[in-house]
């Protein structure tokens, strides 16, 4: 009778003991810590995108802030887009 009062009343822990560990690996995936699911950083791709700006836009500011002249802006303006 031993072995089957074992394993009665033992065996209910095996699944509380995975349902834990699940708990656990599901917090340290999804929760607070550095460490995000890949589809959690598709947005600071697109950010950091929209941040770089391209050489033609730079020369515009440039040119808008008086830095070059219209001379300057208009070579420049066709080295990079020849």
């Amino acid at each position: 009778m031993w072995p089957m009062h074992f394993w009665m009343g033992g065996m209910w822990i095996l699944p509380v003991i995975m349902l834990i560990v699940m708990l656990f690996f599901l917090s340290s995936f999804f929760g607070r810590g550095d460490f995000r699911p890949p589809w959690h950083d598709s947005h600071k791709h697109q950010e950091s995108n929209k941040g770089s700006e391209t050489a033609l836009e730079i020369l515009k500011k440039r040119y808008a802030k008086g830095e070059i002249s219209k001379e300057e802006f208009e070579r420049m303006k066709s080295d990079l887009l020849s």
